[in-house]
């Protein structure tokens, strides 16, 4: 029995082994970068924002604030961006929040956390995103603030 079926195990690589060749050539040519298919190229151009951002809530030491722009294309990783602070000509603070992009969308929604935050302060903020690997997406917002209760 044990003879049995060491032969059915070597059966299907002796078969495989005339047309091992041809079956290497065929992934070698596949692997071949000059003959490999390029995904298409994703466009990356800048974005406009359809609703404009927003205090989505507020409470404590922290707030969530969220937008929503045309699809900015680019890489699907993507980074919702708040630069803020206490004076509107020095947001020099910045919160960011991971999104996946779906490519199949006309839109965008990003939410973005912002932490550590004083109590009874008045924040300035504009919003921003970037792909994955740090290329902003050039959202042009004029700043919005709110009070931290």
């Amino acid at each position: 029995m044990r003879g049995l079926h060491i032969r059915m195990l070597l059966l299907p690589a002796i078969a495989t082994i005339g047309g091992g060749m041809l079956f290497a050539n065929a992934i070698h040519a596949q692997a071949n970068p000059q003959t490999a298919i390029a995904p298409p190229a994703r466009i990356h151009r800048p974005v406009h924002i359809i609703e404009q951002p927003t205090l989505e809530s507020v409470q404590n030491n922290l707030a969530i604030i969220t937008w929503t722009s045309d699809n900015p294309g680019g890489t699907e990783e993507h980074f919702g961006i708040v630069h803020y602070g206490t004076d509107p000509k020095h947001l020099t603070e910045t919160a960011k929040s991971h999104i996946r992009l779906n490519p199949n969308h006309s839109y965008t929604v990003f939410r973005v956390r912002v932490d550590g935050l004083k109590p009874q302060t008045t924040y300035y903020y504009t919003v921003d995103s970037e792909q994955a690997n740090g290329q902003s997406d050039e959202v042009k917002t004029g700043v919005a603030h709110f009070t931290n209760p």
